[in-house]
């Protein structure tokens, strides 16, 4: 813990590489990132984005490289490296995954409640009535109204499906969180009230988030700092507004001129 301080950072990606078959898909990817902080990872399509939220969530061992997590004693644990139930218990408590389809981040034959409830179970309470009230809570947080605590995710639109696979991941309290495409498919409108809530969620909760998009106006809006990838590679990174307003490298001017499909 040698150096540990409010400022250290809470995780780092130590030379990431992985391929499928004879296609790389992470390339010595490194990076920190520190409490707090939102990190914005953009490319199109094939530059290894996903890859990397997937070996950071834990989806996917990186096949070289680390993923290091500080812990609340600012321990450094080596994620992929520890005990398989430490590592659940981790990623249900002090880390979260939103992920694009909602479908994939919920339990569909569950209620609501219940979803939400299960990160609090995992946090060692038990007393229903107090898992109950705060599940209604956090629904009115994220803006799905706690009537439908005891609604199946199914029976709520796309929206508030993402909206609940949010309040599941931040109810445990943790303290970073990996956003994999979170806006993505949903309506103009839905879209903006669901940033709006992300940016205030963030914000008030001082999460770390490593957000993965195709949208360079999701990233200008939630990220304070952003990394291109291409080909499994970072070519560029710095402060989102410097990136996107005055990129250095050309296929960075290529993304942020809307030429290459994202």
């Amino acid at each position: 813990m040698s150096g540990y301080g409010a400022d250290a950072p809470i995780l780092i990606a130590d030379e990431l590489r992985h391929s499928f078959g004879r296609v790389p898909a992470l390339q010595g990817v490194s990076f920190d990132l520190h409490p707090g902080e939102v990190l914005g990872v953009v490319g199109e399509s094939g530059s290894g984005k996903t890859t990397l939220v997937r070996a950071l969530s834990g989806e996917l061992v990186p096949q070289g490289g680390r993923v290091l997590y500080r812990d609340r004693e600012g321990e450094l644990l080596d994620l992929h490296a520890l005990p398989e139930g430490r590592r659940r218990r981790l990623y249900r408590t002090d880390l979260g995954t939103v992920r694009q389809n909602p479908r994939d981040g919920l339990r569909m034959t569950v209620s609501a409640g219940a979803n939400v409830g299960e990160r609090l179970m995992a946090l060692g309470q038990r007393h229903y009535g107090s898992i109950r009230a705060q599940a209604e809570d956090w629904l009115a947080r994220v803006e799905v109204d706690p009537d439908r605590l005891d609604d199946v995710p199914a029976q709520l639109s796309g929206g508030m499906q993402q909206r609940l696979q949010i309040a599941r991941n931040l109810v445990s309290g943790p303290r970073l969180v990996f956003m994999d495409e979170p806006t993505a498919g949903l309506d103009v409108s839905v879209q903006a009230r669901l940033l709006d809530l992300l940016r205030g969620l963030v914000a008030d909760l001082g999460l770390a988030v490593v957000l993965v998009t195709h949208d360079l106006g999701v990233a200008r809006l939630l990220a304070h700092r952003l990394m291109v990838m291409q080909h499994g590679e970072v070519v560029e990174t710095g402060l989102t507004d410097q990136v996107l307003d005055d990129p250095q490298h050309a296929y960075a001017q290529l993304l942020v001129s809307s030429i290459l499909p994202v």
